[in-house]
This record gives structure tokens, sequence and C-alpha cells, in this order.
């Protein structure tokens, strides 16, 4: 049984999942999903726990038990900072620990652009679904529309997400519609904003990631486009760079029927690595 721990500090709640007697291998820092929270990776946390490493993860701001307004942020930055608050609290623990950074869906996209400017703290990095690019990309008039709208209004509502199609297993998707912990609200004006102006930076910016990375998507995801993977995998520079795509597979891989094996094959890519 793995060790879980949680804390709360300005704002924002953490939670982590450790081995019960060994010495950790490597710490893994999880960046969750849109809407979501991290106690939705309690399995991922037992196995990895299991396998000999720490699965340090929280809740974003304004997601789960942390503080802030849902569905909106004023600048996609107070993500980054969050991540950071993590990291150090991690490194601060385990001084001499690899640490792996993995994010899920938005918090894959988080994860690229904290890659863009502080690569050198991970010792590789795994993507999930992320939100790189846009399954139906926008008009150009439409996206004229909400930035208007976000200089104006920047807290309007604009567009609630459909979560019926994160997991091909039923019951997890009717696990998610009635968790009390995930935001249902619709996203702002300025949210919106926020997270189109990171995909770009990320899809013009890949180039300067050159770390160990491995991107996986089920090809089957209509919540985040596969192409944004391909693409992402074809622009980074790393010599140690793996693209994954899970046939058939919906949004969510780790809560997918198929989610052991990929709980085994991430364990394995990053015992390769430390």
């Amino acid at each position: 049984m793995p060790n879980v721990t949680e804390t709360t500090e300005n704002g924002l709640y953490y939670r982590q999942w450790s081995p019960e007697k060994s010495t950790p291998k490597a710490a893994v820092l999880l960046i969750h999903g849109l809407g979501e929270h991290c106690q939705r990776y309690n399995a991922l946390g037992s196995y990895l726990s299991n396998a000999g490493f720490i699965l340090s993860s929280m809740d974003l701001p304004c997601h789960g038990q942390s503080e802030g307004r849902r569905g909106h942020v004023d600048s996609f930055d107070v993500f980054q900072r969050a991540v950071l608050s993590l990291y150090e609290k991690i490194r601060t623990a385990h001084p001499e620990t690899p640490i792996f950074l993995l994010g899920h869906s938005m918090g894959g996209l988080i994860a690229t652009k904290l890659l863009l400017e502080h690569q050198d703290k991970f010792s590789g990095a795994l993507l999930s679904g992320a939100a790189i690019q846009s399954p139906q990309e926008p008009p150009a008039w439409q996206v004229v529309v909400i930035k208007t709208i976000a200089k104006l209004f920047p807290k309007a509502a604009m567009l609630q997400l459909d979560a019926s199609a994160v997991s091909r297993d039923p019951k997890v998707v009717e696990k998610y519609m009635v968790d009390p912990l995930v935001s249902k609200d619709k996203l702002s004006a300025k949210f919106l904003v926020e997270m189109t102006n990171t995909m770009q930076e990320c899809k013009t910016q890949a180039t300067k990631i050159t770390l160990p990375i491995l991107i996986m998507h089920g090809s089957a995801d209509v919540m985040t486009a596969p192409e944004g993977s391909k693409l992402l995998h074809q622009s980074v520079n790393s010599s140690d760079k793996a693209l994954k795509l899970y046939e058939g597979l919906f949004h969510e891989i780790f809560n997918e029927p198929e989610a052991q094996d990929i709980y085994a094959e991430i364990t394995d890519w990053m015992t390769k690595r430390i």
C-alpha cells in the first residue's frame, strides 16, 4: 500500500503517493487536466508507488480543492507558478532524486510550456493526450470575437466541455459526471484566449525541447487532437523521443480498460532513464 499524504498551503491542495518502505527510484510530478483534480489519479499513484516511485501532484489553481474561480484565469502563468511550487517541494524533500514531468490534457499543455524554460529540472517528460491542438479549429472570425470579448468582459462564460468521451468505460464517465470536485463550469473568454495563445507558443517553440520525452495519445480522442501530439513529436529536438498512439483509445488513456498495461509502459520507460 502507498503512503498517501495531503496538505493545503497558500490556497493549493497537494497530494503525494510514496513507496511505503523502499527508497524511491524517482519522483513523478503530475499535472492533471482541465476541470479535474489529482485524486482521479489514485490508481496510477498506487501503481507507481508499488513500483518504487513517488507520484506528487496538486489541484491546479481554480480546480478541485484549490482556491480560484472555476473556469477562469487571468493568465496561464498562474498554472506554471503553481507547478513550480510543487517542483520545489519535491526537490527540497528529495534533493538527489530524479524527477519526471507527467502532464495530461491541459496538464500536458502546461507541462510543454514549462519545458520551454525549465526542462533542465527534469530527467524526462511524459505527455498524455496533450492539448496542443483542438479537434476543431475555430474560424478566424470566431477567434477575433472571443479575443474582443476577453478584453471587454474577461470572465464572460463561453464554452462548456463535453466530457462524455473521456473514456470507453461508461463507469469512468459516470463517476466523472457525479464527482463534486470536477468542475462543470463554462470556460471564460479570457481562459480560452490564454489557452489558445499557450498552444500557439508551444507549437512555435517546441524545438527548444531536448530532454527525453514520451508523447502518448488515444487515436480516437475527440477532446484533444492526436495531430497535436504528432506535430509536437516532429518538432521537439530530443534525441530520445517517442510517439505512442493507442489505437481506438479515448482521451483519458490512464482511465481506459488498457490502463494497467499503460502504467507498466510508462514505469518501464522511466526506469530505463533513471
